[in-house]
């Protein structure tokens, strides 16, 4: 995921904003007896991007991929909208815990930018639900060049979007971040009960607005292959016991980078950091077994 990337990450200020106020007024407003729900995962479960996390010999990856991992943000199906059958198969290959965060196809996103996408929408829902307990939370990543122009556009695919199933959305072009219009679109995701995602990257400070808009925090975070990395997980455990603390329900926190090379090292220094801040009991990714060293170790 190249998206924000930088030449020089030294030079960015990785500084968390605060959190704005009209955050924790919606926190507050939440259930906060309810205990907070936390998935963490990586971007996909391909040998080819998460180099040294399989075992030798591993046939299976998602299976494998589904023992160290309680979710995966999955980018597969932004490229082609899932069959009933893959969905099935996926499904039955996981723990009962596991939950997938299917991406909505580009075929709708980007290609149709979301005009006449009724039938289209309906193909990848009529699939995706049949991961059952296992869905997680669906995303909508616009593409670069949806600007605020087409607001009437994506405020009716919202509306109309079946209601029940969990929707994120990602807008990416810097006029939503404007203080008028980024107003308008956050009230949007209220009304319609879709949930905003923060998406922190080196080149996008700007997407680091830190609104929710519902009692879940979606988070896409993309490291920059750059030691800044773990100050910058170790910052958002500061901002998550903050907003647990106001009354955040859900946190779904997925670890990219620019060049995949040790999204699971970062996962596995997240999680065991947000362990010991707010009490979870996420198991905690192991790199495979070493026979010179006796064993599997933590990453």
């Amino acid at each position: 995921m190249k998206f924000g990337q930088v030449a020089d990450p030294a030079i960015i200020d990785f500084t968390i904003p605060p959190t704005p106020p009209e955050t924790l007024e919606l926190l507050a407003s939440s259930n906060a007896d309810t205990p907070l729900e936390v998935y963490v995962g990586c971007a996909k479960w391909n040998k080819t991007d998460l180099k040294g996390f399989y075992p030798r010999g591993t046939k299976d990856e998602l299976a494998y991929y589904s023992t160290q991992f309680n979710s995966i943000e999955l980018n597969a199906t932004f490229y082609n909208s899932p069959t009933k059958q893959q969905v099935e198969t996926w499904r039955d290959k996981t723990p009962d815990n596991f939950k997938f965060f299917p991406k909505i196809p580009q075929s709708i996103s980007h290609f149709s930018r979301l005009l006449n996408t009724d039938e289209k929408v309906k193909q990848f829902i009529d699939s995706t639900v049949l991961f059952e307990d296992k869905l997680g939370m669906a995303f909508l990543q616009l593409i670069d060049n949806f600007k605020p122009k087409d607001f009437d556009r994506l405020e009716k695919f919202l509306k109309d979007f079946p209601k029940g199933y969990p929707l994120a959305v990602e807008v990416r072009n810097e006029e939503w971040f404007k203080q008028e219009v980024a107003e308008k679109y956050y009230k949007l995701l209220e009304e319609t009960n879709k949930t905003n995602v923060l998406v922190d990257t080196a080149g996008r400070r700007d997407m680091m607005h830190m609104r929710l808009t519902t009692p879940t925090a979606f988070v896409r975070y993309v490291g920059a292959n750059h030691p800044t990395d773990y100050t910058r997980l170790d910052k958002w455990i500061k901002t998550i016991v903050e907003w647990k603390e106001a009354g955040l329900q859900q946190l779904y926190f997925f670890i990219h980078q620019n060049v995949e090379v040790e999204s699971p090292l970062l996962a596995a220094h997240f999680i065991e950091k947000l362990n010991k801040a707010i009490g979870t009991n996420l198991h905690i990714p192991q790199k495979p077994e070493d026979p010179k060293k006796g064993g599997a170790t933590l990453f």
